[in-house]
């Protein structure tokens, strides 16, 4: 059992934030008096890379993975911190150990940070780590969780990998945000956005798979390559199912016998229907479910499971 260290307090902000807990500056307090500077870049220019863990049933799922996502991110970038991976996950782990939380979601940010003079050199700036720990949440609810996504393909153009690379994490979401809004004109619950070759790019915080004959594709390019994309290529090959990163046209997404969507925030998450028509059968497809299963029974195994001492 470990002594965990006290949380500062700074003020009360009169906003509502979910429970939780932050580490800024050296600090642990609690994740409402967490602030970032006006003048910090990574909230001028969405100049900033970030991470996201989560915490299930006290353990963090593949954390070495997201730290080596993180710190690749910051070198594309051109930032750097003075931790190094083991001091960034002894500070998430005592972020969730001081939340108390045993399900939780785990983000880790480097922005560019603040330059003395305003310069709009972004060498002059020093780059800033902050992290948060919250109740872990899911894209999908659980309602949407048991029948399926309602998913829209939107005529909204994803930003193209030569403008921002996807595969760093980034905070460039407004082409995101204009697919959802274009979704819910639609009535449905989310958007899935395209390249401009008329293929399948991503969603808001999430990657796309589609089953075809019993075959798993899953857009290879223009995507984040997401710690849960890899661990349903992983699942695929324990259970003998050909999983492959190949184009997926917009129209063979709607043909599909089974599509499911990927995050970290929430696993393996069935769609229903697309466009307003039911996928396949509609609900929950046989293989979907099978490898939605096996994704949580990884949560126990001891090559992925890095468990947080409470304290207790």
């Amino acid at each position: 059992m470990r002594k965990l260290p006290e949380l500062s307090t700074r003020y009360q902000d009169p906003h509502r934030y979910p429970q939780g807990i932050a580490y800024q500056d050296g600090q642990y307090l609690p994740v409402a008096e967490a602030k970032v500077s006006v003048l910090d870049y990574g909230f001028l220019h969405s100049d900033a890379t970030y991470d996201v863990a989560h915490v299930w049933e006290g353990a963090f799922f593949r954390l070495d993975d997201h730290l080596d996502r993180f710190f690749r991110g910051m070198a594309e970038l051109h930032m750097s911190i003075s931790l190094s991976k083991t001091e960034i996950a002894d500070i998430l782990h005592t972020c969730v150990a001081l939340s108390g939380l045993k399900n939780a979601y785990v983000e880790f940010i480097c922005t560019r940070g603040t330059s003395p003079s305003f310069s709009r050199d972004p060498r002059d700036a020093e780059n800033r780590f902050l992290a948060f720990v919250i109740p872990f949440g899911s894209v999908a609810n659980p309602d949407q969780l048991e029948r399926g996504l309602h998913l829209a393909v939107t005529d909204i153009l994803r930003i193209p990998p030569g403008s921002v690379d996807p595969t760093v994490k980034n905070y460039h979401w407004l082409d995101m945000v204009k697919g959802l809004y274009q979704a819910y004109e639609r009535s449905a619950e989310t958007a899935v956005l395209q390249d401009g070759a008329g293929h399948i790019a991503e969603g808001p915080g999430f990657n796309v798979f589609a089953i075809k004959d019993g075959a798993v594709t899953t857009p290879p390019t223009g995507v984040l390559l997401g710690i849960t994309r890899q661990t349903v290529f992983d699942i695929c090959a324990r259970l003998s199912l050909p999983c492959e990163a190949a184009p997926v046209p917009a129209d063979a997404l709607r043909a599909a016998d089974e599509v499911f969507i990927t995050s970290t925030a929430g696993g393996v998450m069935p769609v229903g229907r697309i466009d307003g028509k039911p996928v396949g059968t509609g609900g929950v497809g046989p293989l979907t479910a099978r490898i939605k299963e096996t994704y949580w029974q990884m949560h126990g195994e001891e090559g992925y499971r890095h468990e947080v001492d409470y304290g207790e």
